[in-house]
């Protein structure tokens, strides 16, 4: 079925929607919303996003009717806003799992993989008034039934319908997605988050190359940085960055 506001307000129930055939950023929407009071747990949904951010600002372009474009407004302290890539990544990799994928995992610090492909990208967002924090949008893109076959993505990307092997409802999916975001923002400060979040890591235990910083990744720390021992013998800690694997060693 295609998606459409009345579907998704049925789906969704009492949760504020808006929805759009068309939109530019629904990271941007949402933000504007939340400047304006939006309340937490609202969401802006697009069928067609065209001018969706990535990280560092990379383009993403979701074309109508083959993948998810969702940004949920949050309002965590200022402390736990590293955790909200954390939630957004597990919400999407259970997601993967309840429509049927297998090997799904998560490579440092967002990115859910299915057999070793990017399925979906998040990008969380906080909003300021000076130093005070109003709150967050939680963007989240889900390649439905994108067809990277004889693209430049094809070894790097997969869909889920890809994954599992037949059609799914791209309004369903939307529905179990939020739950998932609702369950892990109730336990966003509590040690389960972090710790699930660690478990799917693909990344521990293999080397890596980020930036000028190579070597083993070892751990993550409080904060998701992630903790990697360089050809020196020394600790790296690495917040952000393109990150390329290497063969697992552990």
């Amino acid at each position: 079925m295609t998606l459409s506001a009345e579907r998704l307000h049925l789906l969704l129930a009492r949760r504020p929607v808006r929805y759009y055939p068309q939109a530019g950023s629904t990271n941007d929407l949402a933000r504007e919303w939340l400047r304006h009071d939006g309340p937490t747990g609202a969401v802006v949904i697009a069928d067609e996003q065209t001018t969706g951010r990535g990280r560092k600002g990379r383009g993403w372009h979701n074309p109508p009717g083959v993948a998810l474009a969702v940004s949920v407004i949050l309002k965590p302290t200022p402390d736990l806003l590293p955790r909200l890539s954390m939630l957004g990544a597990l919400a999407i990799a259970e997601l993967a799992e309840a429509a049927g994928a297998r090997n799904v995992g998560i490579k440092w610090p967002n990115d859910v993989q299915i057999n070793g492909l990017k399925v979906s990208g998040v990008l969380p967002e906080a909003e300021w008034d000076g130093g005070q924090l109003i709150g967050a949008v939680l963007g989240m893109g889900i390649n439905v039934r994108t067809d990277f076959s004889g693209t430049e993505l094809a070894d790097k990307a997969i869909s889920l319908e890809t994954a599992v092997g037949h059609r799914l409802d791209r309004g369903e999916l939307v529905q179990t997605l939020l739950a998932r975001v609702d369950d892990w923002y109730r336990q966003l400060d509590s040690p389960a988050l972090m710790a699930t979040w660690q478990q799917r890591l693909v990344t521990l235990g293999r080397p890596v190359c980020i930036g000028d910083v190579e070597g083993v990744a070892e751990a993550v720390d409080e904060q998701g940085a992630l903790l990697v021992r360089d050809q020196t013998g020394h600790l790296q800690r690495v917040v952000a960055g393109d990150l390329v694997m290497g063969t697992e060693t552990r």
